[in-house]
Order: C-alpha cells, then sequence, then structure tokens
C-alpha cells in the first residue's frame, strides 16, 4: 500500500526585497500534481513576485524552494547562509515550470511556429523536426494550428495568448505557471483563454495561477491562497474560500472585488 505523493513544489519561508521594500515576507505554500492552485489578493501583495521567484526570473533573497524534491534555493537556519542551486538545475526546473505571462512576451519577428519551436531547440535541445512535430500539437491542442505561419501582430489578443499556451505546453512541463493570463485582454476575448485553461485542467495538468477574476477561480481552482502583506494569510478549498464561513478579510476583498 502506498501513501500519498510527495509535493510537487514545496515553499517555506520565501523573502524577496527590491530597494528595501519587502515585498514577500515568508510565503509558505505547497502543490500537488494535477492541482490547480490560486493566488488571490489586492494588488501589490506579491502574488506575481511569488510566481517569478519560483522559476528564479526573480532571484529570492531566503526561504526554500524545493521541485519534485529537489532544492533550487535553501537557507541554514544556524549560519544563515541562503544558497541557491547551479545554474543548470535552475534551467532544468525552469524549462519544466515554464510561465504564461499577462503579455504574452512572443517575438514579435517570428511566426507563431517560431515562437513554439525555439525554446525547445534552445533549452531543451531536441531536434528542429521533433520540436516542430510537438509544437504542431500543441497549437492544434488550443486551436491555433491554422495560424502557424502568422506573426504575432496578425493576431488578437486572445490568440496570442493560446501560443503562449502552445509555447509552454510544448516544453513537455510538470507545472505552468500562469501570471494574470487574462488581464491584459479585451472582456470577449477571456472566455476564449479561459477555455485553453479549463482543458488543461481537464487533462490533470498541475497549474499555479494568479488571477483577479474571481469566477474563474471560483469554477477551476482546487486550492485558493489568498495573499496579503507580503504573505500567504489564508489557504483553502475553493469552495471553503468562497463560502459562507470564509475569513472575514477574505469576504471583505471578495466584497470589493465584485464592486
Amino acid at each position: 500500500m502506498t501513501g500519498p505523493k510527495p509535493p510537487v513544489l514545496t515553499v517555506r519561508q520565501l523573502r524577496k526585497t527590491f530597494q528595501g521594500n519587502a515585498v514577500l515576507r515568508g510565503v509558505d505554500l505547497s502543490l500537488h500534481e494535477g492541482e490547480i492552485a490560486c493566488l488571490i489578493g489586492p494588488s501589490g501583495t506579491g502574488k506575481s513576485t511569488i510566481l517569478r521567484c519560483l522559476n528564479f526570473l526573480e532571484q529570492p533573497d531566503g526561504g526554500e524552494i524545493t521541485f519534485f524534491g529537489q532544492y533550487l534555493c535553501a537557507e541554514d537556519g544556524n549560519s544563515n547562509i541562503f544558497r541557491i542551486a547551479p545554474p543548470r538545475v535552475l534551467q532544468a526546473a525552469r524549462a519544466r515550470m515554464p510561465m504564461v505571462f499577462q503579455h504574452f512576451n512572443l517575438f514579435s519577428h517570428r511566426t507563431v511556429m517560431e515562437n513554439v519551436v525555439e525554446g525547445q531547440v534552445v533549452v531543451l535541445r531536441r531536434g528542429r523536426a521533433e520540436a516542430r512535430d510537438r509544437a504542431r500539437d500543441c497549437l492544434a491542442r488550443v486551436g491555433m494550428l491554422e495560424r502557424a505561419d502568422f506573426y504575432p501582430d496578425q493576431l488578437s489578443g486572445g490568440q496570442k495568448q493560446r501560443v503562449a499556451i502552445a509555447r509552454a505546453l510544448a516544453m513537455s512541463p510538470a507545472l505552468i505557471l500562469f501570471d494574470e493570463p487574462t488581464s491584459a485582454l479585451d472582456p470577449q476575448l477571456v472566455q476564449e483563454v479561459q477555455g485553453v485553461i479549463r482543458d488543461l485542467s481537464a487533462e490533470g495538468m498541475t497549474m499555479l495561477i494568479v488571477t483577479h477574476e474571481m469566477r474563474f477561480v471560483r469554477s477551476i481552482a482546487h486550492t485558493v491562497h489568498f495573499c496579503e502583506g507580503g504573505r500567504i494569510a489564508e489557504s483553502g478549498a475553493a469552495a471553503d474560500i468562497f463560502g459562507p464561513n470564509a475569513p472575514p478579510r477574505i469576504q471583505t476583498f471578495m466584497e470589493v472585488a465584485h464592486g
């Protein structure tokens, strides 16, 4: 008889300071395979910074991150020495934990196909033919294969975001980080991208999502983490966080979020 699987990702006391301003003050969270977790809370509480520290787009100042049991950073409580894993370890983890950005971050001078192929070739060292086959599969999954030869400026915002999701999928990820994936879109395009994320959810993809779309969180999240003051102040199942017995601070936030 086997016990529960260990977490995909574990974060303990993660800290980050910018120019003397403590943005993350000790963040703790864990994420299991197939789990969809959402980070919610007021603007400026460090939600996006958490994601950027997880895949080392920003270097944390302290704390511990483990990914499939491997330390990406850790500190010795006795000596106060903070250690970050070697670049090759971080690069390998980042490839398995791609990020989908608020503003797409596509290469404007490359076609849709080239955008999805490039990371596979450069980071994963896949052959170009294999990378193109994988790109075609991923573009088909998000309904963008017919636009494989288009350039980003020929696409709508929703189409660009679907290409960005295909690019992340092409890396054969274990976990996808989404940073406000619909906030830069016109309202009519939000459903389009949310539909793709719902499809990934149905397939069992592990995801950590920063979003202000509370209806979306309610419909998709297994776990919700409420960020406040540079920490995760409350965590729980979505049914509890959005239920009548939710903590008062979350009820207040929800009232403001819904105007």
